[in-house]
């Protein structure tokens, strides 16, 4: 038996993106879309009721944008399996950092080609982290480190095992769990039950968030 289709929630406020992404997705039989906003309240309405997988997010959108909106869903009972995946054709250091902290998995620039954007909808359907190639985890460490205080970062960590900071440590460096068990010489299983417990301990809500707490803290350093 196939798994079920990824659903897939498409929240931009120009109808021909819209229009261009849905007929990119129809024709995959792995993902379904089912539905569209055209502003971030719409997105946060939708979402509610058709409970996607994933929402491709823009970010400049009237009435609430898609940061505002992304940190209203993931905080929303009953959404928590959902995912963002930001998309923007602004390549600004600063939205990413602040998508992420509003609980973003994922940020992608809308030039990206058809290709990367169904990889990306896949991966973070499969609730693994994502960010545009030409957006470095040294932009997130930069911005973090404007946030940082190290007696709090201290306080934070104090709550993990040495193992479970050496493999947060990893994946703020952008380590998938295949690598950082070979890193670690630990088994892939073993190294994503460290991530899970260490997502658990610190309260984040996926990968992404995992990595900004990475810089914040001070486990990874730009």
């Amino acid at each position: 038996m196939n798994p079920p289709a990824i659903k897939v929630l498409l929240a931009d406020d120009e109808g021909l993106v819209r229009s261009g992404f849905r007929v990119l997705l129809d024709l995959e039989d792995d993902i379904t879309v089912v539905g569209e906003a055209t502003n971030g309240s719409e997105a946060i309405e939708r979402a509610r009721a058709t409970r996607p997988d994933v929402v491709l997010m823009d970010i400049r959108m009237p009435k609430l944008d898609g940061i505002q909106a992304t940190s209203h869903l993931a905080g929303t009972p009953g959404l928590e399996r959902t995912r963002v995946l930001i998309l923007t054709t602004y390549d600004t250091d600063a939205y990413v950092f602040e998508a992420l902290q509003a609980g973003a998995s994922g940020f992608l620039l809308k030039d990206a080609g058809p290709a990367e954007l169904l990889h990306a909808i896949r991966v973070i359907a499969a609730g693994d982290a994502l960010l545009a190639p030409r957006i470095t985890r040294r932009l997130i460490g930069r911005f973090a480190a404007q946030h940082t205080a190290a007696q709090v970062a201290e306080e934070r960590l104090s709550v993990l095992t040495e193992r479970e900071r050496e493999v947060v440590a990893l994946v703020g460096q952008g380590l998938s769990n295949a690598e950082i068990g070979a890193e670690l010489h630990l088994s892939p299983a073993t190294a994503r039950t460290h991530v899970g417990n260490a997502m658990r301990k610190l309260g984040a809500r996926d990968r992404a968030q995992l990595v900004v707490m990475a810089y914040r803290t001070g486990l990874v350093s730009s």
